[in-house]
């Protein structure tokens, strides 16, 4: 399976994630930046999530239907062409980060997933519906860790 280099020039990979970007900061998501999308792509998948959440992995961010073309997103932006689902909070687009205080750095894995055909997904998707959907039409995947402790 083919790579995808999925950075931030917010945050280093494994390093923390600025407060602003935080659900209880200025909730801004971060930009994003991608290279190596197989040109056989017909979208893009984003997702973000933070397995380290009480109940299970979290859903912080999934946007399906991107433009395979694109080469990121700007801060506080939405991916060129995509779709924003509702994330954990219940609200639509980017929850940052929000664990709860005193526990250690949870991980927020960012993974984008170059797809063949856009994925089938339930009308509120879990993480574990997207991981399903994207691995049957996957064709490169990417992913970035941030950390976030509050």
């Amino acid at each position: 399976m083919a790579v995808i280099e999925l950075r931030s020039p917010d945050f280093e990979d494994q390093a923390f994630i600025a407060a602003r970007h935080a659900h209880d900061g200025e909730n801004v998501s971060p930009s994003l930046e991608w290279v190596g999308v197989p040109p056989e792509a017909t979208e893009l998948l984003l997702l973000c999530e933070d397995p380290d959440a009480p109940r299970g992995h979290f859903l912080h961010w999934l946007v399906t239907g991107i433009d395979p073309h694109s080469a990121g997103v700007p801060e506080h932006g939405r991916p060129t062409g995509g779709r924003e689902w509702r994330n954990g909070f219940g609200e639509e687009g980017w929850g940052g980060p929000a664990p709860p205080p005193g526990e250690r750095p949870h991980r927020y894995v960012f993974r984008l997933y170059a797809l063949a055909r856009a994925p089938e997904l339930p009308a509120d998707p879990s993480v574990d519906d997207v991981y399903r959907a994207a691995d049957g039409a996957m064709l490169a995947r990417g992913t970035l860790v941030g950390l976030y402790q509050r």
